[in-house]
């Protein structure tokens, strides 16, 4: 089967490259063999092809030595069967993310009113310039003044342009990230294949049909299978069926294996059946790939009727990625399932509380942007009432109809002013600084071995305040080798000679070792000369083999006379058995087991032990306790893993034994010996959990080891101190001290233990999970925990999900634990988590820069705006300039504040939480005081700077007047200020030396030189578009002067203590306990989140706040609409009209579905959707009268 797959249907595609002639069978035999499950699937295999071994021959491959790997073979194999892939959903393209940047609401808006003033400045009414205009007419007509008009539409046009064209190639930008990001995860995942009788490791894209792939516990599946050969198999078939048990394999009843499972225990080898599109991943795929481009046509098509309610599901269907997610609808979980479900890293994970940085943000810019609105609304209000009763009241002129449009003109000019209040007052760009900032980090993180799979996760690190980690291979280096051992009555302190032991025991140690530990697991001579020897597989068993070598014994030979099919029966090690078992059968019927396993547990089922001689004598439970204080826990207190290796014999004429009643089969074991296995602390640990502490973050080790080995272990990182206050527990004292008579976990118990608990031993993966969730639960102390957890088994999957981060290990970790991480260790060491932790920070603290910087801009802004309008009748700064000054604090400060890198010195504070507000008192002052230098400066300038520079006043200039220096110089020096304030920005803690460091951020310095830069050429060459006029150079130095004065205005408020400001409110706070209490959760919704929560009541502010501006507008119209009534031209008059019942203009009704109401706004809300349903937002009087008293 050929690539092309993705534009037939699957059934053309098979036709095409079917090679009869090749193989004994066709990709359709296949993919209806894949079909059938359990029996129906034995019987289909033994009908058509004998057996297993009958499908390999036609498949012409071997069982035992795989394929050839021969090139020309595998592209046969590739034509007829297909490839190993599945296309991923097409990316959006530029165009769509431009088209989707439009739809800003605020953009919307401004377009609408720049086309109206653009459409008006055009027409010339017949008799406009009658002096009965009043001094609407006058001025207007300056020589080739009148035709300047159109330059102010024109220009905040292209400002929309550049906005747009900013956000979607930010946008674009992502997605590639996003998407190089997917696939360099994909490059990564291997698999392991034999091929020519060698076992090698290839990407999971190589896999071809006829492959022999081993499989073992922790694999996700890369393609179908049919099992040859298994151990104690089962599979979590749950991302397919969605059924939780655990599916046991085997030959005689089910053997089928499918793509995208996981194996949760045992191992096996299976032959490659279906790979990509045929396998029943690649199916499923494929349908919801054609249903979704079904669907999408039925969109289109209802699109162009315009309900709204399809129109919805157009919008949900892309599944667009807002930064501040909506509660998603089902279309876009759904769609959302089709890009995962590539058998790549498909993440089902339950819906986690959204991070903590954006649960805050949300809240924030919702009050920001409630405020903005009153201003703006209140703004326009106020500019239209005081035309109309100056012009008609005061000056008493009569309105005529030929003066109409020129009215007209002014209320445009006012509304364009009430919308660039508004732009300038919401921070839209807190989303662009929140992407800019993490996609930065996340790039940066790469370099220090973080591999980040989800963006938030990145920023809720730097808020952690607990770890809990594994102790092997994270803490330890897992590179594990016998330094101990108690053999025949003796303990050795090194591993002994060959010589000093029995020759009986020294063959059932080396048979049981070779035999009872994953074939896959080797030791390989080392890549350079004078390295290391390799260790593949398991790395508890490799320091076995390693023994094994040590007593210069070899185990391959012995491998190879017992290859893994004549293994009898298998008891593969899992969590909650503890050991691993292979059972043989003997020529004479007889059988025999080997066993391993932790030694306390394999122990307590010994009944003898091999004495000096090698004989067996009987082991009683007091033999055992003394071995245990005399060799187990002496080991153990050097930090030593201790193992046991035991074997029991089944004499013949008992029959066989029931395999399945595993209690018995594993007792009356006789003791071969007992290992102590040491696994160095990496040196670079205990200065990394130093670094942690003094961080503020609690260090717990989570370890499935005995007690008094993570004890000493513990001691060597540093996580136990001398003298410190702590508890070591065992799973199971941890278990009885939380759970009361009838098992359950109850919270307040949990919460007497945790805070002092720093090591847990001898864990359950249940255990892990329990003591995370409690943690996170908790409300005991003042702050709540956030927890980040690191795992690299199969059985750590639950608790990484749960948890705030889950680190998994790059190299030791299996699929599952990587899927249901966010962050992947790409070299497997714990200073990589300090290193998240100080970029996690960094992230919170550029956010808090960027608010810092842009709360002061905004204020001054909209205060500047909002008055000059009431005072002057025309906003100081134009709605141009604005868009600019917006530009400037927007793209190009989160851009230099979001991209500053991290210092030690953010290791030296303690976490901020879950609710610590994200504007501390400290920013507050700093955003008060620099608002009022700035608006002390500007409103002087406004009102005196005539006289201080001695030129012409600016204010109440006639409608179409050239721009004057005196708005200039305004507009010049706010600009400066912002400027020189960008750099204030970079402190949020009140540091007075603003300039440190500032050398190693080039991006910073470069927006801040590219600004100023920009400004001279918009101040003296920006003319009419941008409202300004050439300055002198004496002005320019008082501007930058006073622009300067930022930065010792800074000092001298950095100067004031906080403390003494008692009136300073924080803002940006995260969920409050109480509010977690007030929102009981509903039933059946797992986890609501409560950021999730303030979003749709922010929505609902929205719409609240459009209906508003709607409503404006239709006030504007009526009252337009009376005065049209003479006029003969009609055209132009319904263009007005139609300005909002344009069906493009639907943002009411088309939000409306996606917003459910909440309690508080229910009754609003039933007053909403009757607006949307007259189309084009004209809501009725009820709807108004909610909104008027509910924002």
């Amino acid at each position: 089967m050929a690539n092309n797959t993705t534009d037939h249907p699957p059934g053309n595609s098979v036709a095409e490259g079917n090679h009869e002639g090749d193989f004994g069978c066709t990709v359709m035999d296949l993919r209806d063999l894949m079909e059938l499950r359990s029996a129906e699937a034995v019987t289909k295999i033994g009908d058509s092809y004998g057996d297993v071994q009958g499908l390999c021959r036609r498949l012409k491959t071997s069982p035992i030595e795989g394929l050839s790997g021969n090139p020309v073979d595998l592209e046969k194999r590739h034509t007829s069967f297909g490839r190993n892939f599945i296309p991923p959903k097409k990316a959006k393209t530029f165009l769509q993310l431009v088209w989707e940047a439009l739809q800003d609401v605020t953009l919307i808006i401004l377009e609408i009113a720049a086309i109206i003033s653009l459409g008006l400045s055009f027409y010339h009414p017949p008799g406009g310039d009658s002096e009965l205009c009043g001094q609407a007419a006058a001025g207007a007509e300056d020589e080739g003044e009148a035709q300047a008009g159109w330059i102010e539409g024109a220009a905040i046009l292209f400002s929309v342009i550049i906005v747009v064209l900013v956000t979607a190639f930010n946008d674009w930008s992502k997605e590639k990230q996003f998407r190089g990001l997917q696939s360099r995860i994909e490059q990564e995942q291997k698999f392991t294949v034999i091929r020519k009788g060698q076992v090698i490791q290839i990407p999971v894209a190589e896999i071809v049909v006829g492959d022999i792939a081993q499989i073992k516990y922790g694999d996700l599946l890369p393609a179908d299978g049919i099992l040859i050969q298994g151990n104690d198999l089962k599979i979590d078939e749950s991302s397919l069926t969605g059924e939780s048990d655990q599916v046991r394999k085997s030959l005689d009843k089910d053997p089928m294996l499918l793509s995208g499972t996981h194996v949760m225990e045992g191992s096996g080898r299976m032959l490659v059946s279906a790979v990509g599109l045929n396998s029943q991943t690649g199916i499923i795929f494929t349908l919801l790939g054609a249903g979704e481009s079904d669907e999408e046509k039925k969109v289109k098509k209802s699109k162009k009727q315009g309900t709204p309610e399809n129109r919805n599901k157009a919008k949900t269907q892309d599944g667009i990625a807002l930064e501040i997610q909506p509660l998603k609808s089902e279309e876009a979980a759904e769609s959302e399932e089709k890009e995962e479900v590539k058998q790549v890293k498909k993440v089902r994970v339950t819906k986690k509380e959204k991070s903590v940085l954006q649960g805050k943000l949300t809240r924030l810019a919702v009050q920001i942007g409630k405020a903005g609105l009153i201003m703006s609304a209140v703004t326009v209000i106020i500019l239209i009432l005081y035309f109309v009763v100056d012009t008609f009241g005061v000056q008493g002129r009569p309105w005529l109809k030929e003066c109409t449009p020129i009215y007209i003109q002014y209320f445009v000019k006012f509304f364009i002013i009430g919308v660039t209040v508004l732009v300038v007052a919401v921070p839209e760009g807190l989303p662009l600084a929140v992407t800019i900032s993490l996609a930065y980090s996340v790039k940066k993180m790469m370099k220090d071995n973080n591999l980040v799979r989800h963006l938030d996760a990145c920023e809720t690190m730097g808020n952690a305040t607990a770890i809990c980690s594994d102790k092997t291979g994270t803490l330890t280096m897992n590179r594990m080798t016998v330094v101990q051992a108690y053999i025949g009555d003796t303990h050795y302190k090194n591993v002994p000679e060959p010589d000093a032991i029995p020759p009986s025991i020294l063959e059932l140690l080396v048979n049981s070792i070779s035999i009872n530990s994953a074939y896959t697991t080797k030791i390989l001579s080392p890549e350079k000369e004078g390295g290391l020897p390799r260790h593949v597989g398991n790395k508890t068993e490799c320091s076995l083999l390693g023994l094994v070598l040590a007593l210069k014994r070899d185990y391959q030979p012995i491998r190879e006379e017992i290859p893994e099919e004549k293994l009898y029966k298998v008891y593969t090690f899992n969590s909650s058995r503890k050991s691993m078992s292979t059972v043989l059968k003997n020529a004479d019927g007889s059988f025999r087991m080997y066993s391993k396993g932790a030694s306390e547990i394999v122990l307590r089922k010994c009944s003898r032990v091999l004495d000096t001689q090698g004989e067996a004598r009987i082991f009683k439970p007091k033999d055992r306790d003394e071995m245990v204080s005399k060799v187990i826990e002496p080991m153990a207190c050097d930090g030593l893993r201790t193992i046991c290796v035991a074997y029991r014999d089944f004499p013949a004429e008992g029959g066989e034994p029931n395999w399945d009643a595993e209690n018995d089969i594993l007792n009356n074991l006789t003791c071969i010996c007992v290992v102590g296995i040491e696994d160095p602390v990496r040196p670079e640990v205990p200065a990394a959990i130093t670094k942690c502490q003094r961080a503020g973050i609690t260090v717990r080790m989570v370890t499935g080891d005995n007690i008094n080995t993570a004890r000493a272990i513990a001691t060597k990182c540093g996580i136990l101190l001398p003298g410190e206050d702590f508890l070591c527990l065992e799973g199971k004292e941890f278990n009885q001290q939380i759970r009361n008579d009838q098992g359950e976990v109850e919270q307040e118990r949990l919460d007497k233990v945790w805070p002092k608990l720093r090591v847990l031993a001898r864990s359950s993966p249940t255990d892990k999970h329990t003591l995370v969730k409690g943690i996170i639960d908790s409300t005991v102390l003042e702050t709540r925990q956030v927890v980040a957890v690191t795992g690299d088994g199969t059985n750590d999957g639950p608790a990484l999900k749960k948890a705030d981060v889950g680190f998994a290990m790059g190299i030791a970790g299996t699929d599952v634990a990587k899927e249901a991480s966010d962050i992947i260790l790409t070299d497997d060491n714990f200073t990589s988590i300090v290193k998240a932790v100080m970029w996690g920070r960094n992230v919170y603290d550029s956010i808090s820069k960027f608010l810092q910087f842009q709360l002061t801009v905004n204020v001054v802004a909209v205060i500047v705006a909002f008055t000059g309008a009431c005072i002057t009748q025309d906003s100081p700064l134009k709605a141009v300039q604005m868009l600019w000054v917006n530009l400037i604090m927007d793209t190009l400060a989160s851009l230099a504040l979001a991209t500053e890198p991290p210092t030690e010195s953010l290791l030296l504070r303690r976490p901020y939480g879950r609710n610590k507000p994200l504007i501390s008192r400290t920013m507050m002052k700093n955003i008060l005081g620099h608002a009022i230098y700035q608006l002390t400066i500007i409103f002087t300038l406004l009102f005196a700077g005539e006289k201080i520079f001695d030129i012409d006043s600016g204010r109440n200039t006639p409608l179409h007047a050239p721009p004057s220096e005196h708005y200039t110089i305004v507009f010049n020096v706010f600009v400066m200020m912002q400027l020189f304030n960008e750099i204030n920005a970079r402190k949020i803690h009140g540091e007075r030396n603003v300039f440190e460091g500032i050398y190693r951020n080039p991006i910073f310095c470069s927006v801040v030189l590219g600004t100023f830069v920009l400004q001279i050429i918009i101040v003296q060459f920006g003319g009419k578009p941008f409202s300004c006029t050439s300055l002198t150079i004496d002005q320019w130095l008082w501007c930058v002067f006073i622009g300067v004065g930022e930065l010792l205005w800074g000092q001298l408020i950095s100067a004031i203590p906080t403390h003494h400001l008692k009136f300073l409110k924080e803002a940006g706070h995260g969920t409050t306990k109480e509010e977690i209490k007030e929102e009981e959760m509903t039933e059946g919704a797992d986890e609501i989140d409560h950021a999730e929560m303030e979003l749709r009541r922010g929505q609902i502010l929205w719409f609240r706040g459009l209906n508003r501006i709607q409503t404006q507008i239709k006030v504007v119209n009526a009252f337009r609409s009376s005065l049209y009534e003479g006029i003969e031209n009609p055209e132009s008059r319904s263009s007005i009209h139609n300005f909002m019942a344009h069906p493009e203009f639907v943002p009411l009704s088309e939000e409306e579905a996606r917003a459910p109401p909440i309690e508080e706004v229910s009754a609003e809300m039933e007053a909403i959707p009757s607006s949307s349903s007259s189309g084009g937002g004209q809501a009725p009087d009820t709807s108004l009268r909610n909104h008027k008293t509910s924002v």
